[in-house]
């Protein structure tokens, strides 16, 4: 079981009881990763404001008792809620930016990640 210093904020130290941690040590999701790898980055920076990378799809389903509470308490996102996408840009409630702050915009980006089917996510990458 980790131990995070007093003072830890990130949700991985919140949600990672001694219970959920028994629960899953030593197991992994269906690419293979470890648990243990999933929580390894908020175990090392405790300055982490989430702390937890999921290995692959999987990994939402197989750990769910960990997934679950932190994704309902980052997005508000409860775990029988469905999503709504609306690609309607005409539709999106976008308020005015104060003059002063207009002038500091000089460009945006939008970032949209995926992962490919069947492949793992970030902790469980490797060559091969």
């Amino acid at each position: 079981m980790p131990v995070f210093p007093a003072g830890t904020k990130s949700l991985v130290s919140k949600y990672c009881t001694p219970e959920v941690f028994e629960a899953n040590k030593g197991k992994c999701d269906k690419a293979g990763v470890p648990f243990e790898q999933m929580i390894l980055s908020g175990c090392q920076n405790v300055d982490s404001g989430i702390g937890v990378y999921a290995g692959s799809h999987d990994a939402y389903t197989t750990f769910n008792n960990l997934f679950e509470p932190i994704i309902n308490d980052y997005h508000g996102h409860a775990a029988d809620a469905t999503h709504i996408s609306n690609m309607n840009h005409e539709e999106l409630e976008c308020p005015d930016f104060p003059d002063d702050e207009k002038e500091m915009i000089i460009s945006t980006r939008i970032r949209v990640g995926r992962n490919l089917a069947d492949f793992p996510l970030g902790p469980g990458i490797s060559k091969e």
